[in-house]
C-alpha cells in the first residue's frame, strides 16, 4: 500500500504542483487590484488634492450636503456661508466636492405632460 502512495508522489514534481495552486490566487488578486483597489487610490488621491487647493469664494458641498461658498479657511477648519449672514465652520475633511461641479451633473427635471 505505501508502494502505491510513493509512487503517486512521484509522479508529479512537488515544486510544480504548489506554485500551480497559487495561480488563482495570484490572478484574482491582480483583477482586484486593478478593478478595485487602483482607482480607490486614484480618486482619493485627486480628492486630497482638491481639499489642499480650496479658497476663499470656492462654492463648495459637505458630506452631508449643505451647500455653501467658502468664507474663511485655515489648516483644517473652513468658514462657510450658507446663507446671508449666516456662516458654520465645518472640518476640512467635510467637503465633499464642488457645487459648481455638482450643478453641472443634474440634468433638468421633464414636465411630464
Amino acid at each position: 500500500m505505501t508502494g502505491v502512495a510513493w509512487a503517486a508522489d512521484a509522479a508529479a514534481p512537488a515544486g510544480l504542483a504548489n506554485i500551480a495552486q497559487f495561480v488563482p490566487l495570484v490572478l484574482i488578486f491582480i483583477v482586484f487590484y486593478f478593478l478595485l483597489i487602483r482607482p480607490q487610490q486614484k480618486k482619493a488621491k485627486e480628492h486630497q488634492n482638491y481639499l489642499s487647493n480650496l479658497k476663499k469664494g470656492d462654492k463648495v458641498i459637505t458630506g452631508g450636503g449643505i451647500h455653501g461658498q467658502i468664507t474663511g479657511i485655515t489648516d483644517s477648519v473652513v468658514t462657510l456661508e450658507i446663507a446671508e449672514n449666516v456662516r458654520i465652520k465645518v472640518n476640512r475633511a467635510a467637503i465633499a466636492g464642488s457645487a459648481a461641479e455638482a450643478e453641472k451633473q443634474q440634468t433638468p427635471a421633464k414636465s411630464g405632460g
